[in-house]
């Protein structure tokens, strides 16, 4: 597996592929909410498996904060390291900005995941698209 920065057209495509499969079918969150105003000012991230794209995700500074969103890998490929890939790899791209922390809103259940990376709940449950969350943040 290896993660890469979405620079062409048909990277940007398998990222908005894999999320549109993950949030959109899988989770029934709508497509406008999914695909929202960010996307043309985010760095996005695609994870290839056997150079076929099976993970994304998406990354913005915020007032001089990380903002991660939008990690989600295929299901042929959960439990495999995926996430923790995509992670690791926004994580240093954040690094090489001179970003000193990082935040996210994490789904719920994945808490135990990210807490795996380091990384700690700062906020009470939220609902966003249906979902319940919780604000999570790490420093670099």
């Amino acid at each position: 597996m290896n993660v890469e920065v979405a620079k062409t057209e048909n990277q940007i495509q398998d990222v908005f592929n894999i999320r549109k499969t993950v949030f959109v079918e899988e989770q029934k969150v709508p497509l406008e909410e999914e695909i929202d105003e960010f996307e043309n000012d985010s760095t996005h991230f695609v994870l290839y498996d056997q150079n076929q794209p099976a993970g994304a995700g998406r990354f913005r500074i915020i007032d001089g904060v990380g903002k991660v969103e939008r990690i989600c890998v295929l299901e042929s490929v959960r439990g495999k390291g995926a996430g923790r890939n995509i992670m690791l790899a926004i994580e240093e791209y954040a690094k090489k900005q001179s970003l000193a922390h990082l935040k996210l809103n994490a789904q719920t259940y994945a808490i135990p995941f990210y807490e795996g990376l380091g990384y700690q709940v700062t906020s009470d449950e939220f609902m966003d698209a249906g979902i319940p969350h919780r604000t999570m943040k790490k420093e670099l």
